[in-house]
């Protein structure tokens, strides 16, 4: 169905660099691309679907445990460490089942909607039954996340996820086995089954060198290779990981994945928080995409990547609300600037136009869907409209629309979005999953952990 959408302002590319344009129609037409942009079009034309405020092309959540937003709140309690937080998690991973997982990620992937996200890449390891047992589908749990993804109206990239060992080589824990395919031939049979739909992409993932034993890493790499498909690792997200895989085989965790090819342009290392110089000439070298999740490294106490550095030396940033602290794709962009001003006593190391590109374009490529991720003709219809009117974002010119978004807005500012041309958030109300708040509470509750 074709659908021509006005909007008051629009963030567009431009040949020194994104701008924002008013009164900018949309056309959208066949296999839910836009057909045509045209700024300054003047007052909005009869037929055409209003939206005030600024449009923005649709978020990117590149990196994402949807069982994990079960958790705010418990894990917030007290003090403890990112691995006391890990033992809490094991109990939310135990009382999942096909049908309560469905319920809980439409709610979380319909949060993610009314925060402005139209992707989400699933970094999904939990394949099996409590104690390791397939079910009658050895997908269904993947299968699950696939339908709630539908359901809530966003695209997602399942990142299937190979968690082998409970660190180098190491037996999995009792909580871990429903993770485990035994061996990473087993992972690519199961993985190789999943079939992608109009609003899903399969990838891979490496849940970390210490789940994943050495001489197994290149069965993952190579799977995602053959299918030209994104990869997914956790990287140093703890100095504890570094330590144990300098121990066990004598390098970095980077070296370790640069060594057994899973470094290069469809990887995206997660979290990169701990890395010595040759890892980041490792990175950068390889073109790796690095994914950085400020909401849950600040909670965890991860620490505070280079990601600026990284950056700077021409890998590409995405971002991620990988734990669900809090899930604000806004919140996670500034969060990138502000942590890095923290730890230098400097500003001005992102532009608001740099941080949208790593929330959109290049967050979307990450995740399979580099035609997506910009508004302009050819490009899929997924665009997102938070309010210039807000106690946040009033007063500014709108000009300074990238700002306002990066610095001023949260998920309360969005009011519509638009997803292959479908309306699924109209002026804040999600059209799918008409209580979003009480599905979150029912399916949290239903977990009784």
């Amino acid at each position: 169905m074709s659908v021509t959408y006005w909007a008051q302002y629009a963030w567009l590319p431009h040949v020194n660099g994104p701008v924002v344009e008013q009164d900018v129609l949309i056309a959208t037409g066949t296999g839910g691309k836009i057909s045509k942009v045209t700024p300054d079009s003047g007052p909005c034309p009869p037929g055409a679907v209003r939206l005030e405020g600024l449009l923005l092309p649709g978020q990117a959540n590149a990196h994402s445990h949807a069982f994990h937003r079960a958790l705010r709140g418990n894990v917030q309690v007290g003090s403890g460490t990112f691995w006391t937080w890990r033992d809490t998690m094991y109990r939310f991973a135990t009382a999942l089942d096909p049908d309560s997982y469905l319920a809980l990620a439409t709610a979380v992937y319909a949060e993610m909607a009314l925060a402005g996200i139209t992707a989400v890449g699933e970094f999904h390891y939990l394949h099996h039954a409590p104690g390791g047992a397939r079910y009658d589908d050895p997908n269904a749990m993947g299968e699950a996340l696939i339908e709630a993804a539908g359901r809530a109206g966003i695209r997602i990239t399942l990142l299937d996820t190979c968690y082998l060992s409970s660190g180098f080589g190491a037996e999995p824990t009792k909580p871990q086995r429903r993770f485990s395919d035994g061996d990473a031939d087993a992972w690519a049979e199961r993985a190789a089954a999943l079939r992608p739909r109009e609003h899903a992409r399969i990838g891979a993932a490496i849940h970390s060198v210490r789940a994943v034993p050495a001489e197994q890493l290149g069965t993952v790499a190579h799977w995602a290779s053959m299918r030209k498909a994104p990869l997914h690792v956790h990287l140093s997200e703890q100095t504890a990981e570094n330590d144990a895989c300098l121990t066990a085989h004598g390098v970095t965790p980077t070296r370790l994945l640069a060594d057994h090819g899973a470094l290069g342009p469809r990887t995206s290392a997660v979290h990169a928080t701990h890395l010595t110089e040759e890892d980041i000439k490792l990175l950068t070298d390889s073109s790796t995409t690095i994914c950085m999740c400020p909401t849950t490294e600040r909670d965890l106490a991860d620490g505070i990547g280079p990601a600026r550095q990284l950056a700077s030396a021409g890998c590409p940033v995405t971002l991620g609300s990988d734990s669900h602290a809090v899930i604000d794709p806004f919140e996670e962009a500034r969060a990138l600037e502000l942590d890095e001003r923290l730890r230098t006593r400097t500003r001005g190391h992102w532009t608001a136009n740099l941080l949208l590109r790593a929330g959109t374009e290049d967050g979307h490529a990450s995740l399979g869907w580099p035609e997506a991720g910009r508004i302009e003709a050819g490009s899929l219809a997924d665009f997102t409209v938070i309010a210039l009117d807000s106690v946040r974002t009033a007063g500014p010119p709108s000009r300074l629309g990238a700002e306002i978004a990066v610095f001023a807005a949260s998920a309360a500012d969005v009011r519509h979005l638009v997803v292959g041309g479908r309306h699924v958030v109209k002026d804040g109300v999600h059209q799918l999953v008409p209580d979003v708040p009480g599905a979150l509470h029912s399916s949290i509750a239903a977990l009784s952990c």
